[in-house]
């Protein structure tokens, strides 16, 4: 390939890559609880909700705290992606809108999905060290899960 075809190329991905910084994704804020978040309605221990705010809410409900990087297209975008599809598994912060039977569905795949090493994802671990969930965390997670699923019953 000739040294001038090069050029051209990577003039027209660097064009690309500032043109598609002008197309954003809507960010997931709230700047109040939710009538409807699981705290609101279930009793969830300090402790408790520290490891779900460190290791399951920047997915998991209304409110990411996002990193700096967040504010670059393509990683935007996919972050956004993500984060929607998330909440569509499970979002505690419209937890007490979900029909008892599915709250305890979803509390099962808590369970499940933490003690599997599902969840947190990889991927976000590997940038937030400290959402990584310890045996002892995980044992934690599980007993409150079931004291709660035990009200919600």
């Amino acid at each position: 390939m000739k040294k001038s075809s090069i050029k051209k190329i990577v003039g027209a991905v660097v064009l690309l890559l500032i043109i598609i910084q002008f197309f954003g994704a809507e960010k997931n804020s709230s700047a109040v609880v939710p009538e409807n978040a699981i705290e609101k309605h279930y009793k969830v221990p300090i402790k408790i909700q520290g490891l779900l705010k460190t290791s399951c809410y920047d997915c998991h409900s209304n409110n990411t705290v996002y990193p700096w990087y967040s504010n670059v297209q393509p990683v935007k975008w996919w972050l956004a992606d993500h984060i929607n599809d998330g909440k569509k598994h499970l979002n505690f912060d419209e937890f007490n809108t979900y029909t008892a039977k599915k709250k305890l569905h979803k509390l099962d795949e808590v369970v499940e999905t933490i003690h599997k090493g599902e969840m947190p994802l990889n991927s976000y671990t590997l940038i937030h060290g400290n959402a990584k969930l310890s045996n002892a965390a995980k044992k934690e997670i599980e007993a409150w899960v079931n004291e709660l699923k035990r009200e919600i019953k």
